[in-house]
């Protein structure tokens, strides 16, 4: 078959991405261009590589086999490594021993065999985010690519249809305002604020890990199905109650010491106080980046919603990851697994540039 102007072929073989996070895994199948499954299994690489042989494991039992397997990753952070550059190969190695064919993203220095990765770890590091944008910059001419993560937030501005990132690295982007450590599930309520107003008094918080940011967004019932896949900071349930008397914890008192409407009063604030910190990054990258008034958000992650509230603080319009003519699919989790999606189809070589060897 002739493809016309504009047309992508797509070969017959199945691609699956893979994200490896310090916390979760995340897999998407693609065949023909297209999502056909997806998933994300908790792997706590703080814990050792155990964690991540187990989940891909689990993984692979759902996904099945497939012609290519490409993968990218933050996970190489996790503090059981020495260094990034140590983490890059032990997870590459861990990937290599049960995915086959495998390549690596690299970013900017496209996509790697694992034989050839030496002297490309900082590419690889902490690459997902780029893989994310370039997709998105192949149909948006200008946006600002929101992905809220369970630990994470990245703020990519594309512009004239090309990822317009001021930083790659990590160290990069935390200084110029493209990664905050603030995610919808994973970050710690004492690291929001130093204080919070309850009972008409502002009050010191608590420096402990009594409560986490899941609790604010189930108590508040913006917590996505599924989205906490880590256990509570006390180990007990996943309920409001009980993520109320977590958060109580933050201000030295019970839950029973107030009406349940007031706890959920200082969640809201607490979640007020994290999209502000996220609403300030925003204004930093824009004030570089200089996108059109028109410009979207374009939102992606488990933190989608808070991207939402974020376009209307900014007075932009708001455009979901799943609504791109390449994603866009009856897939709830799409969105949230945004990395392997995008990885896989850039892997696909009728995807053009950036096509996988």
């Amino acid at each position: 078959m002739t493809a016309g102007p504009g047309t992508r072929v797509h070969t017959k073989r199945s691609i699956i991405g893979w994200d490896v996070g310090g916390a979760h895994l995340k897999a998407a199948r693609i065949e023909r261009g297209q999502v056909v499954d997806m998933l994300q299994v908790p792997s706590r690489l703080w814990l050792g590589l155990g964690e991540l042989s187990a989940a891909l494991d689990a993984a692979r039992a759902r996904l099945g086999r497939a012609d290519l397997h490409v993968a990218t990753m933050t996970g190489e952070l996790a503090d059981g490594f020495e260094n990034r550059r140590e983490g890059v190969d032990a997870i590459t190695t861990t990937l290599a021993a049960s995915l086959a064919p495998l390549r690596l993203y690299g970013g900017r220095a496209g996509f790697l065999d694992p034989a050839a990765i030496a002297g490309h770890e900082t590419d690889i590091a902490s690459a997902n985010w780029h893989a994310t944008a370039t997709l998105a910059a192949r149909h948006l001419p200008a946006a600002l690519l929101v992905d809220m993560g369970s630990t994470t937030t990245d703020l990519i501005p594309i512009a004239d249809s090309q990822v317009a990132a001021a930083g790659y690295t990590d160290a990069e982007r935390l200084a110029c305002g493209e990664l905050v450590y603030t995610g919808l599930t994973r970050s710690f309520v004492m690291s929001l604020a130093e204080r919070a107003p309850f009972a008409g008094s502002w009050t010191t918080l608590a420096c402990e890990h009594f409560a986490t940011s899941a609790d604010l967004y189930r108590i508040l019932g913006e917590l996505p199905e599924d989205a906490d896949q880590m256990p509570t900071a006390d180990r007990q349930e996943k309920t409001v109650p009980a993520s109320i008397a977590r958060l109580a914890r933050m201000v030295g008192r019970d839950g029973a010491d107030a009406d349940p409407r007031d706890w959920q009063a200082l969640a809201g604030w607490f979640a007020e106080a994290q999209l502000r910190r996220i609403a300030d990054a925003a204004s930093l990258v824009l004030s570089r980046a200089r996108l059109p008034p028109a410009a979207p958000v374009l939102g992606a992650g488990i933190g989608r919603r808070v991207a939402s509230r974020l376009a209307s603080r900014l007075g932009r319009p708001y455009r979901d990851f799943g609504e791109l003519p390449e994603t866009s699919a009856a897939w709830a989790w799409l969105g949230h697994c945004a990395p392997c999606v995008a990885v896989a189809l850039l892997a696909d070589p009728g995807e053009g540039p950036g096509r996988a060897a």
